[in-house]
């Protein structure tokens, strides 16, 4: 089974406003540098979308490390919160919806797909990858040509910009 390394982050300028995310996935000696770009989200969206599109480049049953500065990421999946919501039907403990359900049902589903440990980082401070990772994010944040639409978001926000 190939073990893969992924340092993942995400920036949003604003919060909300245009938003980034960056990846770097490692295999032995090979790394792959991914980053995407919307136009209104929020850095939490962006955070987890990081593990989502870099788990889903994956192509085949894969143990993963992935590390991220997201203690909201880490602690959904290490403190079994994500679970906790879909046995709830997507309801937190306050009986409120989810933020973010679309992403976590995501991730929940790629959870099946690999073995996968996540690791909290410090972000912004001396972890190489970790700081790659932010520059992807914010570079790609500030590219309105490359700017995708984050539907969910905005449909859940109300927003119709056309």
């Amino acid at each position: 089974m190939k073990e893969i390394i992924i340092h993942t982050d995400g920036a949003c300028r604003g919060n909300p406003g245009p938003g980034g995310y960056g990846a770097i996935m490692q295999y032995k000696q090979h790394k792959k540098e991914i980053s995407g770009s919307f136009r209104h989200t929020t850095n939490n969206r962006m955070e987890m979308l990081a593990v989502v599109e870099s788990l889903k480049s994956l192509k085949e049953f894969c143990s993963v490390k992935l590390y991220t500065d997201s203690k909201y990421i880490c602690e959904a999946i290490n403190k079994n919160w994500l679970a906790n919501w879909k046995n709830k039907d997507w309801k937190s403990a306050s009986k409120a919806p989810v933020k973010n359900s679309d992403l976590w049902k995501e991730i929940d589903t790629l959870l099946l797909k690999h073995k996968i440990s996540f690791f909290w980082v410090k972000g912004h401070a001396d972890n190489e990858m970790n700081n790659r990772a932010d520059e992807l994010a914010v570079d790609a944040s500030k590219k309105p040509e490359d700017f995708q639409i984050d539907e969910f978001y905005e449909d859940e926000c109300g927003l119709n910009f056309g």
